[in-house]
């Protein structure tokens, strides 16, 4: 146990901002973009000091209200939620910067109404990666959903259906989720996680509690849209506004594989899943195979660059799923490590898709010719991220796909080796593909094409995540070494 509180204010703070954004900017938009990036460039730092706590001290659990656990609410930072909280905070912070001038332009007049959605969502998320209970969890995971339904509500044409869509299947995930909390309820009287594990080993397993594992993972997996339960995703992710889209695309599907690897190793046990359960582990190796490979193939089919990379997301859940199921410490390493990895080149490349749209206001691809010449910075960081994706080193993706490759050589599972391989020749024909158009089909016009980058509040993120991508890729060693061996879960 600890006296800090300091995890407290990094999701307190955005929280109380989204009220004061609401009522001030009714008044005048001006309030809105200094409100929003104080509160979030607080929890950045606040963030990193919660992390560098953890380093030098070890991991702690708080209780809120003084009402001690298991009845009371637990708060647990952990290596592992510390590093997420980092990683949201960052990445909230650099899309935010990015999605004011595309929230100023699409979401004229409503500027406060949509940032007060997005920083309930950032704080939700921070409370998603922290609590230690189960029921808290399936309440903010609400929150996340609810919210996230309402932005890309906001966007235009078929953006509401594509949000009422995402919250009938949001739905489905959450009832699956809490008929799962309540079989574990009635089996142990708890709900909270690490009391919950500590009673469980005492029922010796039997079909309830294999029930209760079953709807929680299916909740999840709907949630993370884990193939072939990702069905809502490429309509609400595509037709989300701009803005919208450059927090939640890089966050929601990676917090919500953070919450499985939590819910599994917190809760159950790695001996119940994978030694108890062997033909579950090996099965879940191959789903998530499937899935790589199954939407790799889709995004081939897109002529759409934001559409495109939705299914490149659905693939990327794959990765991580499969990683976490190889039961073993590479494939976890390389499991966590790609989270980290892949909330920074999905932002790195919706920080250009926004960067397009508000030049442009296409992402066609017949529309992406000759735009190396027009923009010229942002294509350049659209190809170290697109370099990433694929897994060029000395970027980050090469590393964390190195370890995944590792873990399923010495798990023996060499379908998904096989899956991973075939995603990353995949991805390279995807990218080339826009490189060609994007370059090559306009060299001819170079006289005529005139530069025309986006502001500079929107290349400076996109340049950071850019750098960031190369230098968390020379620094994955000390990363794995300092941060994420100790974020292992037991037994790993």
């Amino acid at each position: 146990m600890t006296t800090s509180n300091l995890h407290m204010y990094v999701m307190a703070v955005p929280l109380i901002t989204a009220m004061f954004v609401n009522m001030l900017g009714r008044i005048s938009p001006k309030y809105v973009a200094p409100l929003t990036l104080g509160a979030l460039g607080f929890s950045s730092l606040a963030s990193l000091g919660v992390l560098r706590q953890v380093l030098e001290y070890g991991g702690y659990s708080y209780t809120v209200g003084n009402w001690a656990p298991p009845m009371g609410i637990e708060l647990v930072i952990d290596p592992l939620s510390a590093l997420m909280l980092l990683l949201i905070s960052v990445v909230s912070l650099l899309a935010t910067l990015s999605a004011l001038p595309m929230v100023a332009k699409e979401q004229a007049g409503k500027e406060h109404l949509f940032f007060t959605l997005y920083l309930i969502l950032i704080a939700g998320l921070m409370g998603l990666v922290m609590t230690g209970d189960a029921f808290n969890l399936y309440v903010l995971l609400e929150i996340t959903s609810i919210t996230t339904y309402g932005l890309i509500a906001m966007g235009k044409g078929r953006a509401p259906l594509a949000s009422f869509n995402y919250v009938i299947m949001g739905s489905v995930g959450a009832c699956f989720y809490l008929l799962g909390v309540g079989y574990l309820y009635i089996l142990t009287g708890s709900l909270n996680m690490a009391d919950i594990a500590s009673i469980l080993p005492q029922l010796g397993g039997g079909a309830a509690v294999a029930t209760a594992l079953g709807f929680i993972l299916v909740g999840l997996w709907i949630k993370m849209a884990l193939f072939p339960l990702h069905g809502w995703l490429p309509n609400a992710y595509s037709l989300a506004p701009t803005g919208a889209g450059l927090l939640v695309a890089p966050l929601m599907t990676k917090v919500s594989i953070y919450l499985m690897i939590r819910v599994m190793f917190s809760v159950f046990g790695a001996d119940y899943l994978f030694v108890q359960n062997p033909l579950v582990q090996s099965g879940m190796v191959w789903l998530a195979s499937a899935g790589i490979i199954c939407a790799s193939c889709m995004a081939l089919a897109q002529r759409n660059l934001k559409r495109m990379l939705t299914y490149i997301i659905v693939a990327e859940v794959g990765y991580m799923v499969g990683g976490v199921w190889l039961a073993n410490s590479i494939g976890m390493t390389g499991a966590i490590l790609h989270i980290v990895n892949d909330a920074l080149m999905t932002l790195c490349l919706f920080l250009v898709v926004a960067a397009i749209a508000y030049r442009t206001g296409s992402l066609e691809f017949d529309n992406l010719r000759g735009i190396y010449k027009r923009m010229p910075i942002t294509m350049a960081a659209f190809t170290v991220g697109a370099f990433s994706m694929i897994g060029v080193p000395p970027t980050a993706g090469f590393f964390s796909k190195w370890y995944l490759i590792l873990g399923g050589i010495e798990a023996g599972h060499w379908e998904y080796v096989i899956a991973l391989l075939f995603s990353s020749l995949i991805n390279a024909v995807l990218f080339f593909r826009i490189i060609e158009i994007a370059y090559f089909d306009g060299r001819g016009e170079q006289g005529k094409i005139q530069r025309d980058e986006a502001p500079l509040i929107m290349q400076g993120p996109l340049v950071l995540t850019a750098v960031a991508l190369i230098a968390i890729g020379l620094g994955s060693g000390p990363l794995v070494q300092g941060i994420i061996k100790l974020a292992l879960p037991a037994g790993f």
